[in-house]
Formats: C-alpha cells, sequence, structure tokens
C-alpha cells in the first residue's frame, strides 16, 4: 500500500514503529558485539555510532523543521521532540528552569526491554552525553549539554534519564 494511501492515524503509527525499528537495530547491533567482544567493545562502538548518527539526524531534523543555524533552546526542544527516541519512548518530557531546558525520559524502551531480558542495564551516560550534545550543536553551535541523571549514574530515580541544555 502507497504511503499517499494511508490515513493520518496510520501514519502517525508507522512513524511510531519505524522510530521502535531503530531502537531495535541499535540494541540487536549492540548485543551482537557484546555476547561475542564484551560490554567494553560494545560501548566503544555504539559511542562512535551514536555520534555519527546523531549529527545525521540532527541535520535532517533542522532541515526538515527549516530551523535558523543559531535556533537556540526553543529551536532545540522542537527538534528534540522530532526525534526517533523521542516517538520511540512512551514517556518523555520537558521542562524549563531557569535559562536552561531540562529533557527527561520517563520510560525508556532499551533499559526495559534489557530489563524483561534479564540483562543488565545498560550503562548509556556516556553514550548519552555524545548523542544529546552532538545533537544540540548541530542544531545551535552555543548549546551545551550536561547529564542530570542517567545510568549507572541515577541521580533522580523518577524517570530514566535527564539532560539539561544551556546556551
Amino acid at each position: 500500500m502507497p504511503l499517499n494511501k494511508l490515513s493520518k492515524e496510520q501514519l502517525q503509527e508507522l512513524v511510531r514503529i519505524y522510530a521502535r525499528n531503530i531502537y531495535a537495530l541499535d540494541g540487536v547491533w549492540f548485543q551482537s558485539i557484546e555476547k561475542e567482544n564484551g560490554m567494553d567493545a560494545a560501548m566503544h562502538h555504539d559511542k562512535n555510532a551514536w555520534r555519527l548518527f546523531t549529527e545525521t539526524e540532527a541535520r535532517r531534523i533542522k532541515n526538515f523543521l527549516q530551523l535558523p543555524d543559531q535556533a537556540g533552546l526553543e529551536g532545540l526542544e522542537k527538534a528534540l521532540s522530532f526525534r526517533f527516541s523521542a516517538l520511540a519512548n512512551p514517556k518523555t518530557e520537558f521542562l524549563r528552569e531557569d535559562d536552561s531546558l531540562i529533557y527527561r525520559v520517563i520510560d525508556c524502551r532499551v533499559q526495559t526491554a534489557r530489563h524483561k531480558k534479564g540483562m543488565p542495564y545498560h550503562p548509556c551516560k556516556s553514550v548519552g552525553i555524545i548523542e544529546h550534545a552532538y545533537f544540540a550543536k548541530i542544531i545551535d553551535d552555543r548549546i551545551e549539554c550536561e547529564t542530570i541523571s542517567c545510568f549507572p549514574d541515577v541521580s533522580d530515580k523518577t524517570c530514566a534519564c535527564a539532560w539539561r541544555f544551556y546556551l
């Protein structure tokens, strides 16, 4: 069935399916390396892959939204809401705090899947900071990113991870 024959609701669901599929692909290649070569090797490749993927994703979203070169925190919030991870994870939220933007993943598809399989949680902080910082830099090169809470350094048990962005 061609895309132009799908209803708006069907297209929205298809986008959510594709977003979840990206996570599934990421998970299976990561677990393949983890199983054969261990967590350290898998994390090494994960960091490289996410840095490159995130830059591509950010450029495409920035172009799609027609954001200016320095889109600021408002542009970043718009762009983050279009990321595949925001569409795939069951719940995310944005908070404004002073001169910063907080992005929280309340329920993480990756950690939930690993938990269901009886696997240890993914130590995603080192990859997450690369992923979020590089994404923000493409949206506006003035934006900085810091981790608030992310496994294994969980300081906020009300979410899977939280990131602060500021100019």
